[in-house]
């Protein structure tokens, strides 16, 4: 009786795979193409976060400058961030939010609670560093903030 050799299924499926288009990407070389409400990194807009729009629903239509007022931040950020990840520092004699990405889980609570739209999401989502400090958004003051009249 001759046995007949048998190929093992590993090693068909191993072949089989070698004729199938590839299920990964390209990542580094070609970036990937994001839906519009993917959660990446946040951005903070300095000439936004003083000015809130009264209510009239005209474009351009009438806004208040709190700046004077609050002490220049609501701080509503700070109280709906479930990670602790932002923290009110002063810059330039003004207070301001800084966002500490090494500590936020990207649940986007402080773009959906701005009440001014000062913070808002980007479409960056590459944070891979080896710095720690690299990771800390820190508001800057170098924009030139306009003042309604």
């Amino acid at each position: 009786m001759v046995k007949k050799s048998r190929i093992s299924p590993i090693f068909k499926r191993a072949f089989s795979h070698i004729f199938t288009k590839p299920a990964t990407t390209k990542y580094p070389f070609v970036k990937a193409i994001l839906p519009e409400d993917s959660r990446c990194k946040t951005v903070y807009e300095i000439k936004s976060c003083n000015v809130i729009d009264i209510g009239t629903g005209l474009k351009g239509g009438p806004t208040l400058d709190v700046g004077s007022i609050v002490g220049s931040s609501c701080r509503v950020c700070v109280r709906d961030c479930p990670a602790g990840a932002i923290e009110i520092v002063e810059v330039e004699g003004k207070k301001r939010p800084q966002i500490r990405f090494d500590k936020c889980i990207f649940c986007h609570q402080c773009v959906e609670s701005c009440p001014r739209g000062a913070i808002s999401s980007s479409i960056f989502y590459e944070l891979a560093t080896t710095d720690k400090c690299a990771l800390i958004q820190k508001p800057n003051l170098n924009i030139k903030e306009t003042k309604s009249s």
